[in-house]
């Protein structure tokens, strides 16, 4: 039989996201050739440059930040979407297209095809319904609408065999008794140290039995415990358990299972009504869910996950990474790599990972925020009548720089022409008064440059009146920037932060509204998306942390916190970013490298806000 094969990686949400067709005929390549191999996403997608997937632990690695999220290979119908190269995709908020999780594009491809005028996603756990005349979908909830779209695109590879009882794992596992081999005996224990990382995102999400009461299921969860040389890796744990401290240690061992029945609650499961069961080398682990539509989807299935928490055995070395996506004693990158050498070795190891950043304070009444001394009220806005200040090119060049009769034999570094010589800009810029061999010398850094090169310099950038010398970086003038309308509010919360057990803690928080760009953004008339509102900052209210509220507030009412442009965080386009002015967003921990202890920020900031012209000779002003 032929089946169609589809990679899928699990995102922070615990939803499983397909990789492209492309992607998945490039991963089966290289599965071919060494099952135990890794292969280099980048070379089939330059947006997955930075990505590795290792087969042999099954797990998408990060290079530049270490990030490891788990990865499966999925198998259905060839009739069905992922087949025929069908793709549906729904318009978010700044007017691209994202693809839907695989098992529902089956879905609506499935109903697409017998005609059905419209789909309720609710059994799936999604409160939206799909209208296939308007080619819409609508939240249910909100009653917001956003247009979907059905296109042609690759069509996934295809394989020959019955679907695998373990799909998550490479082809060519052993069956009966385990090879003692050191490698085999790796692969067993990583394979349990990832079913305990799935197992702790799937208690987050069906661990409780809120929604609807009627319509409760019963999940049959495995409770695994590994045994080697008669030390115990894996001790039993309940499917209830709600830790988020996971152990990922290697060193092997049989398996015996144990099952305990927990209530399922049908509104909390998402997207996979129908879920196999995941063959270990001594027995069957089944996973049941009962009471589940499938809207007689062909071909749909998923994997179970064994719920075991790890205990690091002994004489396994650990690399502590505090955090996968930050600083820790070990870089995250260099561990995640140096895990996969040594597991590519066949020598053990284990990750640990320690707890979520404290990205809050504890709940705060609005009586215990209190105005933050010597600073008058509690709030600011940027509204539209702030946003454009036209000033004349010409008038603000001359205003901060003078005249040049003497010229030297260097480069004018606008233009990169000689000052004697004409400016680079001749014929292609023209301004009545200034001429393409005048010179002019800028007051405070004494650089050089021709008129009609910083004429140029000008008009490319914010127009706001101000003038920035591109060799030294001085400031003439005010300079402001393109920061879109939005609200800061700032006030005293009765805690302290880490490091400052003394003083009281200034807490900042900015609101940004998505809308339209402007003619000073990237892309005028398009829609900017604005992600992660409000956001929270926290300095300590000492002398030192008013001062630094003092300069953000001018920096705010000048337009610089923000921008309009590209996260370098998600890679989303056309959308509001910090603008080189660093914030503490984590309250009670530094696990992201934005929280405390930090003895050098304040400093660091001040010299930020500095290099923006908002300088501390500003506040005298």
């Amino acid at each position: 039989d032929l089946l169609v094969v589809v990679w899928e990686w699990l995102n922070e949400h615990g939803r499983w996201r397909p990789y492209s067709a492309a992607v998945c005929h490039h991963i089966e390549n290289v599965l071919k050739g060494d099952a135990r191999g890794s292969v280099v996403l980048g070379q089939v997608d330059a947006q997955l440059s930075p990505y590795i997937i290792d087969l042999q632990s099954m797990h998408q690695f990060r290079q530049d930040t270490g990030t490891m999220r788990p990865v499966q290979r999925n198998f259905y119908e060839p009739s069905s979407a992922p087949g025929k190269g069908v793709v549906w995709e729904w318009e978010n908020d700044n007017g691209s297209w994202t693809p839907y999780d695989m098992e529902i594009c089956v879905t609506i491809q499935n109903a697409y095809e017998k005609q059905h005028p419209w789909l309720d996603l609710t059994s799936l756990g999604f409160c939206y319904l799909i209208d296939f005349n308007s080619m819409s979908q609508t939240n249910r909830q909100s009653q917001r609408k956003r247009r979907l779209r059905r296109r042609m695109d690759l069509a996934y590879p295809l394989i020959m065999g019955s679907i695998p009882k373990s799909q998550s794992w490479p082809v060519g596992a052993s069956s009966g008794q385990p090879c003692s081999c050191q490698q085999c005996i790796l692969v067993n224990s990583t394979r349990a140290a990832s079913n305990a990382i799935l197992a702790s995102q799937r208690r987050k999400l069906y661990g409780g039995t809120a929604g609807n009461p009627g319509a409760t299921g019963t999940l049959t969860v495995v409770r695994q415990s590994n045994t080697f040389a008669g030390t115990s890796l894996w001790s039993p744990t309940s499917g209830s358990s709600g830790t988020n401290n996971n152990n990922i240690s290697v060193g092997g061992g049989q398996a015996k299972a144990e099952q305990v029945q927990l209530p399922l609650s049908t509104a909390n499961f998402p997207c996979s009504p129908v879920m196999p069961s995941l063959s270990s080398a001594h027995g069957h682990h089944a996973l049941t869910i009962n009471g589940q539509n499938n809207l007689n989807r062909p071909g749909t299935q998923r994997i179970s996950m064994g719920t075991a928490r790890g205990a690091i055995p002994p004489g396994v070395p650990a690399l502590p990474v505090k955090n996968l996506t930050g600083s820790g004693p070990v870089h995250p990158a260099l561990a995640g790599m140096t895990g996969i050498l040594m597991c590519a070795a066949g020598l053990p190891v284990c990750l640990t990972r320690a707890p979520k950043p404290i990205l809050h304070p504890p709940p705060i009444n609005k009586s215990d925020m209190k105005p933050v001394p010597g600073i008058n009220g509690m709030r600011r806005k940027t509204k539209k009548k702030h946003l454009r200040r036209g000033k004349n090119p010409e008038d603000v060049v001359r205003r901060y720089t003078e005249k040049i009769k003497v010229l030297p034999d260097e480069d004018c570094t606008i233009c990169m022409e000689r000052l004697v010589m004409s400016s680079g800009y001749e014929g292609v810029l023209q301004h009545k008064g200034i001429k393409p061999e005048l010179v002019g010398k800028l007051g405070k850094c004494g650089h050089m440059y021709h008129l009609l090169c910083l004429v140029a310099m000008y008009n490319n950038g914010n127009k706001d009146g101000s003038l920035q010398c591109p060799t030294c970086k001085t400031i003439y003038g005010e300079k402001t920037g393109t920061q879109p309308p939005g609200k800061m509010e700032y006030h005293v919360i009765p805690h302290c932060l880490p490091g400052y057990p003394d003083s009281k803690t200034i807490r900042i928080v900015y609101d940004i509204p998505a809308g339209i760009q402007t003619n000073e953004h990237p892309n005028p008339g398009k829609k900017f998306s604005a992600r992660g509102f409000p956001r929270h900052c926290y300095l300590p209210d000492n002398e030192k942390g008013r001062k630094v509220l003092k300069l953000l507030i001018m920096a705010w009412d000048r337009r610089l916190i923000f921008t309009i442009g590209t996260s370098s965080t998600t890679g989303e386009s056309d959308t509001v970013v910090w603008n080189e002015i660093h914030h503490k967003t984590e309250f009670g921990s530094n696990l992201t490298g934005h929280g405390y202890p930090d003895p050098n920020y304040l400093d660091n900031v001040l010299t930020e806000l500095s290099a923006q012209g908002v300088g501390e000779d500003n506040l005298k002003e």
